[in-house]
């Protein structure tokens, strides 16, 4: 692996993610994976008060895919469901300091499988109502 090619911040969420877990009783889950480079990604959520309270996920990917799925549960962490919608893969790479552009690719995966976990979320609290 060249580390030389990744943003000091981006290797910190790789060699230690925070996220790295699965969610106890999640809520939802989104599931995702990308074709073109093998990266599949998993994003568990626990719901209170219309705010994502806990978040985790579990990806099989390249140090960018872990590092950029870390980033999107640090940002979700804490925020509404709504605010959560509102990343998108810019503001991940943003906040990790950049990445190689023939990276760019799987700081989308993180995004996607939030997306999916909340889709599934509403998709389940629609029918209880």
């Amino acid at each position: 692996m060249n580390t030389q090619t990744y943003s000091k911040k981006l290797l910190k969420h790789f060699r230690n993610p925070k996220f790295v877990k699965k969610v106890r009783n999640p809520d939802a889950i989104g599931e995702v994976g990308n074709l073109k480079c093998g990266d599949v990604m998993r994003m568990q959520i626990k719901v209170a008060d219309g705010k994502i309270k806990d978040i985790g996920f579990q990806t099989f990917g390249c140090p960018a895919a872990v590092a950029s799925s870390d980033m999107v549960c640090e940002l979700a962490k804490g925020k509404t469901l709504e605010e959560a919608k509102k990343f998108t893969n810019d503001d991940v790479v943003k906040e990790l300091g950049g990445m190689p552009l023939v990276k760019i690719h799987c700081s989308v995966l993180g995004i996607q499988a939030l997306r999916k976990a909340i889709e599934d979320y509403e998709r389940k609290n629609r029918s209880k109502s």
